[in-house]
């Protein structure tokens, strides 16, 4: 059963924004869990907000960014999937956003996760199949990044060529 727990703290994290996948992927293996198991878990809690996102948070950003309590972050959220949408557009001609949306969310850096790829997305207006794919794509790439980074590969690689 405390297997089973450790397994559901990795696959909440991986859905929390700015953290993600990027984040549930070194708390797995550094948990001792199987990281095949952490990676997939990761990738399926990564994913579940996307569709969410995508059809929902415009509407729900836009709605509330004159609000009294929740205007500042909700104005916050707007202007960063804004920022990562011109990133996108400036990277890339209409057929190149999908690679370019894809790249962006493969970045294991804070910000350029799902979350924000698929905000970018809805905000672009990219279609909804296509952007799915290329986050999924992008989140896939982003795991083994992290997952390699999180079991030392990175640093064995570093130490064999310094």
């Amino acid at each position: 059963m405390r297997l089973l727990y450790k397994y559901l703290i990795v696959f909440l994290i991986s859905m929390v924004p700015l953290i993600e996948l990027r984040g549930a992927v070194p708390v797995g293996i550094g948990m001792g869990l199987e990281p095949w198991l952490v990676y997939v878990i990761s990738i399926l809690g990564n994913m579940i907000p996307v569709p969410f996102i995508y059809l929902f948070a415009r509407k729900v950003l836009f709605w509330g960014k004159d609000k009294k309590l929740i205007g500042k972050f909700f104005t916050f959220c707007l202007e960063k999937g804004e920022k990562g949408g011109r990133k996108l557009e400036e990277k890339a001609s209409k057929n190149g956003l999908f690679i370019a949306l894809m790249l962006f969310v493969a970045i294991p850096l804070p910000g350029t996760g799902a979350w924000t790829g698929t905000l970018a997305a809805s905000i672009l207006d990219i279609d909804f199949k296509r952007s799915t794919l290329a986050v999924l794509l992008g989140v896939l790439i982003a795991g083994i990044i992290m997952g390699l980074a999180s079991m030392g590969l990175f640093g064995a690689l570093g130490a064999v060529f310094s």
